[in-house]
C-alpha cells in the first residue's frame, strides 16, 4: 500500500483550492442574481454564466488540490482527453441545476431536482477526474466514505442552488460562497480521503501527461477566465442600476422635446 499524500505542497494547494471554489461560487451567485431579474436572452446568457463560472469553479477547485496529491513509489500521470470530459460534466450538469432553477415555476420541486442532479454531476466530475489518474499499482475506494462525498456534493449543490434564489445583496453572497466553498472542498478531500493505492513497483513508461504539463496551464488558464468574467460582472450595471439610469433620463427627454 501506497503512502498517500494529499498536501505535498503544503498548505498552498488546500488553501487555493478553495479560494478557487470560493471565486467560482461568488461568481455564479451574483451570475444568477442578474438572470433572475432579467429576461428572454439576457436571463439565457446570465444562466450560463453562472453555470460556467460554478462549474469551472469546482473543477479548478479539484485539480489544484490535485497539484498536491502524490503517492510513494509512483509517478502520477492524467488521462487528457479523460480530465476535459470531467470538465464538461461539471459545467453541464451545473447549467442543467441552475436552468431548471431559473425557468421553473415550481421553485420547490426544480430545486430538489436541481440539487439532486448538479450534486450527483459535481461527484461524477470528481470521480472521472480520478479515472483519469494514471499509475503504477491499483486504487481502491472506501464505500463509505464515497457514499460520504456524494452526500456531502448533493447537499451542497442544494445549497447553492437555494442561495442563488433567495440570497441577493454582496454581503450575503459573499458568505454564502464562502461557505458553499467549504462544502466543495469538504466532497474532494472526502472522496480524496476514500482513496486507498497498491502500488506495483514497475520501470515502465506511465501514459498520459504530468500535473504540471497539463493540469497546471489548464487550471491557470481556467482561473483566469473567472477573474476576468467576475471583472466584467462587477463592473456591469445591475437591472435596477439601468432601470434607475433610464428613468433619470426620461424627464431629460420629455423636457427637451
Amino acid at each position: 500500500m501506497g503512502h498517500l499524500d494529499h498536501a505535498a505542497l503544503g498548505w498552498l494547494t488546500p488553501v487555493l483550492s478553495y479560494v478557487m471554489a470560493c471565486i467560482g461560487a461568488a461568481l455564479g451567485l451574483r451570475c444568477t442574481v442578474r438572470a433572475l431579474g432579467a429576461t428572454g436572452r439576457s436571463r439565457r446568457n446570465w444562466l450560463i454564466t453562472a453555470a460556467s463560472a460554478i462549474g469551472t469553479g469546482i473543477w479548478t477547485m479539484h485539480f489544484v488540490a490535485m497539484l498536491g496529491f502524490s503517492v510513494s513509489g509512483t509517478d502520477i500521470r492524467y488521462d487528457v482527453p479523460l480530465t476535459i470530459v470531467s470538465l464538461l460534466v461539471a459545467v453541464t450538469v451545473v447549467c442543467a441545476g441552475v436552468f431548471a432553477v431559473g425557468y421553473s415555476r415550481d421553485r420547490t420541486r426544480a430545486l430538489f431536482l436541481g440539487g439532486l442532479t448538479t450534486g450527483l454531476g459535481v461527484a461524477s466530475m470528481h470521480y472521472l477526474g480520478m479515472a483519469a489518474v494514471r499509475l503504477h499499482g491499483d486504487v481502491t475506494y472506501d464505500p463509505v466514505l464515497v457514499g460520504l462525498s456524494v452526500l456531502i456534493a448533493v447537499v451542497a449543490a442544494t445549497a447553492a442552488l437555494w442561495a442563488a434564489l433567495n440570497i441577493k445583496s454582496p454581503i450575503a453572497v459573499t458568505i454564502a460562497s464562502l461557505i458553499m466553498g467549504a462544502a466543495v472542498s469538504s466532497m474532494h478531500y472526502t472522496g480524496m480521503f476514500a482513496v486507498g493505492v497498491d502500488v506495483t513497483p514497475s520501470g515502465g513508461v506511465l501514459p498520459g501527461a504530468t500535473a504540471m504539463q497539463f493540469i497546471f496551464p489548464l487550471a491557470v488558464g481556467l482561473g483566469s477566465y473567472l477573474f476576468l468574467t467576475s471583472a466584467f460582472v462587477a463592473l456591469s450595471p445591475t437591472t435596477g442600476e439601468r432601470e434607475a439610469s433610464a428613468s433619470a433620463q426620461r424627464p431629460v427627454e420629455g423636457a427637451v422635446g
